[in-house]
């Protein structure tokens, strides 16, 4: 059967991804201003899967997230404001501006957090599906992460409990090809890929092409069908690609640990282009623009709150939002 999207589907599809895209394309020029003084490490080129994850996801269901986690904060329906004043240090953060970039939290949709150890959210993600299935909720857990976590002896713990236990948790592996500057062929035999690795363990598992719209909106949709109707988890890799370096707001081709070619071939996929292009045979260029300027008035005013927000006091350092 031949996959399709409604009107409206790929119109809500586009607004997600645009916004993501803007969002952190304004962090990475306006972090050259030296006033976000935390690391950030952002998802350009890597927006689609959050975006279409927006499009299925659901208020009740869980989310937790690693060190590269704007994206999905954003695509769980985190707040804008909150988020910008965390990264900028703010009293008015949704960490108290004590997490910054790396550390992003919105309990109102249950975004449960992030965290910036590699692996480290993984068996937290598998708790929280552990948690809807002993109180009889029908959230699921979505777990989000990349290819360097599934190195990590926790990662096929967490597996290995979640398939047992027939937990409704969504692995999402996010394979942009690289952990920091190491490609996968330094890391990981050449042979292997990992959903079939996975599929190995006994766990419903595919790949996903990270850049085609339709397959990652497909591939979701089957994910969450599967998990609702078997009450088991399911293991989605995205292929996918960053466009800045690893941790900042820059190009880093300069390193020459990936060539140029690789990275123009991955921008001449750009789904925010293609997307783009296909909302404007459904609605015209006009209406396009018009809600791509919502969105900027959205951001811009998201960045003037964070801006106006005072910073932290330093008589609350030991005594407010501090856990042990």
């Amino acid at each position: 059967m031949v996959y399709s999207l409604k009107k409206e589907k790929i119109l809500q599809l586009y607004r997600s991804l645009y916004r993501i895209r803007s969002v952190e394309l304004l962090i990475s020029k306006k972090y050259q201003e030296g006033k976000m003084r935390c690391p950030t490490h952002l998802s350009v080129g890597q927006e689609l899967v959050s975006a279409a994850f927006s499009c299925f996801v659901e208020k009740k269901d869980f989310a937790i997230s690693t060190h590269r986690c704007h994206a999905h904060y954003i695509a769980k329906g985190g707040n804008l404001n909150r988020m910008i004043a965390e990264i900028y240090g703010k009293s008015t953060g949704c960490s108290k501006g004590r997490g910054g970039s790396m550390h992003l939290i919105d309990l109102n949709v249950n975004f449960m957090g992030a965290s910036a150890i590699v692996g480290n959210n993984i068996p937290i993600g598998v708790g929280f599906g552990l948690s809807a299935k002993l109180k009889k909720l029908k959230n699921i857990s979505y777990v989000f992460f990349g290819d360097g976590a599934a190195e990590q002896g926790v990662f096929f713990e967490s597996l290995n409990f979640s398939i047992l236990k027939k937990l409704p948790v969504i692995f999402m592996c996010e394979n942009n090809l690289y952990s920091v500057y190491s490609a996968l062929k330094v890391r990981q035999p050449k042979e292997r890929r990992i959903y079939k690795m996975v599929r190995s363990l006994g766990i419903k598992s595919f790949m996903c092409n990270g850049y085609n719209y339709l397959d990652v909106m497909r591939s979701l949709n089957k994910a969450i069908s599967y998990v609702k109707k078997e009450k088991k988890p399911f293991f989605l890799e995205f292929e996918t690609y960053r466009w800045l370096e690893h941790c900042g707001p820059n190009d880093d081709s300069q390193l020459n640990y990936r060539s140029k070619q690789e990275l123009n071939f991955w921008k001449k996929k750009d789904p925010v282009i293609i997307l783009r292009e296909k909302t404007s045979k459904l609605i015209g260029d006009n209406k396009i623009n018009l809600i791509e300027k919502k969105i900027d008035k959205e951001i811009n005013a998201a960045f003037i709150f964070a801006e106006e927000s005072s910073l932290p006091k330093k008589s609350t350092l030991k005594t407010k939002s501090v856990y042990a």
